[in-house]
C-alpha cells in the first residue's frame, strides 16, 4: 500500500514538474516575442497611464528572462528615463496623460510632473486626458498644454487631509492590548493606541505639514496655469470645480471633449489623416525600448542605491529595507572602484532601530572613501532619516515627508483577554529575571524600566548620529525630534536637508563632489523576479486568497484597523519609525 502510495506520489510531482516546465517554456516564448514587437512607429503619441502602484525602484535584472513578470508596481526612475528619451527622440511627437487614480505618493508624482515640465523644452506637446480627476491625477494632469475632461466627467479639488485611526477602545473591547514604551518627550507617538481622540500638538504638526504640502501643490498649479494661490485656495474652499463647466469657467481645465475628439486633436498634431489610425506606445512598452538608450555616459559610474519600503531585520526586498541587501549594496559600491561617487535612495517610514544603526554604520563606511549623497522620496522618516543623517549631503523634496526623529516600542499583551475566556498562563524560572515577559500577563514594572532604559539609550544614540551628520548640538537635535515630521521645504529651512530636489540632481551632485565630468549610472540592488518570488511564495497562496477574501468581507476601513494592530504585533526590537499611519486625501 505504502509503495502504490509512494508511487503515485512520485507520479503527480513529476506531472507538475513537467507542467511548471511547460508553462515557464510558453512564457519564454511569449516573453521573446513580446521584446520583438515593441516598436516605436513613426508619429507615434507617448501615452502616460500609471495603471500600476508607482515604486520608486523596481530592481529587476536584465539577465534574469522573467524580470518584469507578475510585477506589480512601475518604477519610477524608469517613468523619468522613459520621459527624458522621448524629448530626444524623433519618433515621439508628444506625450498624453492618461491616468486615472495615480497609485504614487505625492513626491513620486512631483517627480513625474517635473520631468514632463523638462520635456515640454523639447517643443513637443503635452496634453492631459481624464474621464474624471482626483487630486493627485489633477496634480500631474495640471502640467500639460492644455488639459480636458469628459463632459459628464467630475473633479476632486477641494485641499489635503489626513486620517489616523484611535484604537485605544477598540483594545479594551477586545482585551488585546498594544503597550506602549516610549521617549518621556516623545508626545504624539503611537497616539493612536493610547488614546480615542487626537492630541492638540498632533494635531498642530499634522496641519502644519499639510499645509506645507498643499502649498507645494498649489505653487506648482498656479505655474502652469498662470493663477495665483488665493483663486487656487477659493477654488477648493468653494468646490469651485466639481462641476466641469465650474472647472472651465475657474481656469483648472481648457475644455470639455469625448475621447473620439480628444483623439482627432491629436491626429491634428501628429499629422495623422482623421480616418486613420493614431500610433501610440504605452510608457510599460516604451519604457523597454528606452532602456536601450543612456542618459549619463561614462566609465566612471555613480553608484545608486534603493532603500524603499519598512525596516525590518533580515535580508530585505523589494518592499522591505532589510541589513542583507542593503549591506552588500554599499559594500559592493565602495569596493568597486569605478564607481567614485553614492546616491542613497531613501522611502521609507523607518521601522528596526538597530538595522537602523546597521545601515548607518555601513553608510559612515562608504563616506569615509568615496562621497554619498541622499535622496529623499515620499517619506524618509524615522529610521528612514536615521539611515540618511550620516551623509555628505541631503536632498528631498518639497513634498517629502521626513523628521520623525523618536523612537519607541509596541509589545502587544492579551493578559485581559485570556482571562475573560479562562486562559490561564503559570511561568517557571531559575533565576529572578529568566522569564522576562508573557503576554497572556499584564506587563511589570520591573519589564517596562529595562524597555524604556533601553529606549531612552536608542534615542540618545540617534539624536548623536543627527547630530554629527547635521554638525548640529545635541539640544538643537532634540528640540526638532520628539517624532515630529517635517515637510522637505520646512526639513530644508530647520537644516535637517540640504536642498531640495529629486533624485536627478542628488546623482549630478554626487558627480560633483566627485569631480566627475562624464559619468554613467549603476543601480542597486538586484531582486529576484517576480516569478520567482511567486513560486517561492506558492505555499503561502492560501494565505493570500484569504487576505483577499478579508478585505472583501470587511471593508476598507474595517480592515485598514486590523492592519495596524497586525503591524504593532509583528514589529520586534526598539522601533525607529512613524508613530502611525498617516492617510493624507
Amino acid at each position: 500500500m505504502n509503495f502504490l502510495r509512494n508511487l503515485l506520489a512520485s507520479i503527480l510531482g513529476t506531472l507538475m514538474a513537467l507542467g511548471i516546465i511547460f508553462v515557464m517554456f510558453l512564457i519564454l516564448v511569449s516573453l521573446a516575442s513580446a521584446e520583438e514587437s515593441v516598436t516605436v512607429k513613426k508619429d507615434s503619441v507617448l501615452e502616460l497611464n500609471l495603471e500600476y502602484p508607482i515604486s520608486d525602484y523596481t530592481g529587476n535584472d536584465a539577465a534574469d528572462p522573467f524580470a518584469g513578470l507578475f510585477e506589480q508596481s512601475i518604477g519610477l526612475d524608469e517613468i523619468i528615463h522613459a520621459i527624458q528619451v522621448a524629448a530626444d527622440d524623433e519618433k515621439i511627437k508628444g506625450i498624453s496623460i492618461r491616468s486615472n487614480m495615480i497609485m504614487g505618493g505625492l513626491s513620486q508624482v512631483k517627480a513625474i510632473r517635473d520631468a514632463l515640465e523638462d520635456f515640454k523644452e523639447s517643443g513637443k506637446f503635452v496634453y492631459a486626458y481624464g474621464d474624471f480627476y482626483m487630486q493627485p491625477d489633477y496634480y500631474l494632469a495640471s502640467v500639460a498644454d492644455s488639459v480636458f475632461l469628459n463632459p459628464v466627467g467630475m473633479m476632486n479639488f477641494r485641499g489635503l487631509s489626513a486620517e489616523v485611526l484611535y484604537l485605544k477602545s477598540l483594545q479594551e473591547k477586545s482585551g488585546v492590548k498594544i503597550e506602549v514604551i516610549r521617549h518621556g518627550k516623545y508626545k504624539s507617538a503611537v497616539e493612536p493606541f493610547m488614546s480615542d481622540n487626537m492630541s492638540e500638538s498632533n494635531r498642530r504638526q499634522i496641519e502644519e505639514l499639510l499645509e506645507s504640502l498643499w502649498s507645494e501643490m498649489v505653487g506648482d498649479i498656479a505655474g502652469s496655469r498662470q493663477l495665483d494661490a488665493a483663486t487656487l485656495n477659493n477654488i477648493a474652499d468653494t468646490l469651485g470645480a466639481r462641476m466641469p463647466e465650474y472647472a472651465i469657467a475657474n481656469g483648472l481645465i481648457d475644455g470639455t471633449r469625448y475621447y473620439d475628439e480628444y483623439e482627432a486633436m491629436l491626429k491634428g498634431e501628429t499629422g495623422t489623416e482623421i480616418d486613420d489610425d493614431q500610433n501610440y506606445i504605452s510608457m510599460a512598452d516604451y519604457m523597454e525600448d528606452a532602456k536601450k538608450k543612456k542618459i549619463y555616459k561614462g566609465k566612471d559610474k555613480v553608484a545608486v542605491i534603493f532603500a524603499q519600503g519598512e525596516i525590518f531585520y533580515g535580508e530585505g526586498g523589494p518592499d522591505m529595507i532589510g541589513q542583507g541587501i542593503m549591506t552588500e549594496a554599499l559594500v559592493k559600491a565602495r569596493e568597486d572602484d569605478d564607481i567614485k561617487a553614492v546616491v542613497l535612495r531613501v522611502n521609507s517610514p523607518g521601522g528596526s532601530a538597530l538595522v537602523s544603526d546597521i545601515i548607518w554604520r555601513e553608510v559612515e563606511l562608504t563616506k569615509a572613501v568615496k562621497p554619498v549623497v541622499v535622496s529623499m522620496g515620499n517619506v524618509a522618516a524615522s529610521g528612514g532619516y536615521y539611515i540618511a543623517a550620516g551623509a555628505d549631503e541631503i536632498f528631498a523634496e518639497p513634498t517629502t515627508i521626513t523628521g520623525s526623529i523618536g523612537v519607541f516600542g509596541t509589545i502587544p499583551n492579551i493578559s485581559e483577554l485570556a482571562e475573560d475566556i479562562g486562559i490561564n498562563a503559570e511561568q517557571v524560572g531559575t533565576n529572578k529575571n529568566s522569564v522576562e515577559y508573557s503576554l497572556f500577563e499584564p506587563m511589570t514594572d520591573d519589564f517596562r524600566e529595562v524597555v524604556q532604559e533601553s529606549i531612552e539609550e536608542v534615542y540618545q544614540t540617534f539624536l548623536r548620529r543627527v547630530a554629527a551628520g547635521r554638525n548640529m548640538s545635541l539640544a538643537q537635535v532634540d528640540s526638532l525630534a520628539q517624532g515630529r515630521v517635517w515637510s522637505g521645504v520646512d526639513a530644508q529651512r530647520l537644516g535637517l536637508v540640504d536642498a531640495l530636489g529629486g533624485l536627478d540632481m542628488a546623482i549630478v551632485r554626487a558627480a560633483e563632489l566627485a569631480e566627475l565630468s562624464e559619468f554613467s549610472v549603476k543601480k542597486y540592488p538586484k531582486f529576484k523576479s517576480g516569478f520567482a518570488r511567486l513560486m517561492e511564495d506558492l505555499g503561502g497562496a492560501e494565505s493570500r486568497i484569504t487576505e483577499a477574501a478579508l478585505k472583501a468581507e470587511m471593508g476598507d476601513e474595517l480592515y485598514s484597523i486590523m492592519q495596524e494592530v497586525r503591524r504593532a504585533t509583528r514589529t520586534k526590537g526598539v522601533q525607529a519609525r512613524m508613530p502611525y499611519s498617516l492617510n493624507i486625501k
